[in-house]
């Protein structure tokens, strides 16, 4: 998802062109938003994805840019989804993202299950086809592998016991603070959506991302721990 509450707005594609990009310097080399936006698209079309939906976001000043696309998906339940971030005034390298759950918010959040960053200079401007490449290449496998690892979850029915062990432990691991704790019991309890109302692995996992949606924080670790948790439940279930 990509929220916009820290003075960025949405914008769409034809506006982003039209932004203006600083001179380069010897240590950082702008990279215009709509190229990586375009860059993106073009790669993803090339190797079979379709975007279906996009969501643009930039400050004011135009020196940075947040964006997610999400793509078809077979699956019903969930959408993949490309994060996307740059900026030309220094504050953060080229991000872009993948998974089935993205974070992108103007307040610096920047949350998938892979992320990949890199530094305005010159090689990442004459690299960035390639860098741009290094995610969407191999997205087709890891497609696969996502949603393996997502019918697994539905497969494996958790108890209540199991459930309170597992949210300690995201609480233990850093995944969630404190205040986490009763938003998570309270979607697991009562799902936003009908779809989670099952009392499995893959309810508790949407549980857990609903109440981490909102917090600011820059670190995909969080998604990496949060997955080994769950994996871990499934593992133990006979």
């Amino acid at each position: 998802m990509l929220m916009l509450h820290a003075g960025a707005e949405e914008i769409d594609f034809a506006a982003l062109k039209a932004v203006p990009v600083p001179e380069a310097t010897a240590s950082h080399v702008p990279i215009p938003h709509h190229r990586l936006v375009d860059m993106v698209r073009h790669t993803l079309s090339y190797y079979g994805h379709i975007v279906t939906e996009e969501h643009l976001g930039i400050t004011p000043d135009g020196m940075r840019f947040f964006g997610v696309l999400s793509l078809q998906s077979n699956y019903g339940d969930y959408t993949d989804q490309i994060g996307l971030r740059n900026s030309n005034d220094k504050r953060f390298p080229i991000g872009i993202s993948f998974g089935s759950r993205v974070f992108v918010c103007d307040n610096m959040a920047f949350n998938a299950d892979h992320v990949i960053k890199r530094k305005h200079t010159a090689n990442a401007k004459r690299d960035l086809p390639g860098l741009v490449a290094e995610v969407v290449e191999p997205l087709a496998d890891a497609r696969d592998r996502q949603q393996r690892t997502i019918q697994l979850y539905k497969d494996t029915d958790v108890n209540q016991r199991q459930v309170d062990h597992a949210i300690m432990e995201m609480y233990r691991q850093g995944v969630i603070n404190v205040q986490r704790i009763a938003e998570i019991y309270g979607e697991w309890e009562k799902p936003s959506h009908e779809a989670f109302s099952l009392r499995n692995a893959w309810a508790l996992f949407n549980a857990a991302t609903s109440a981490m949606a909102g917090r600011v924080v820059a670190n995909p670790s969080s998604t990496e721990k949060l997955h080994h948790i769950i994996d871990g439940m499934c593992k133990r279930i006979d």
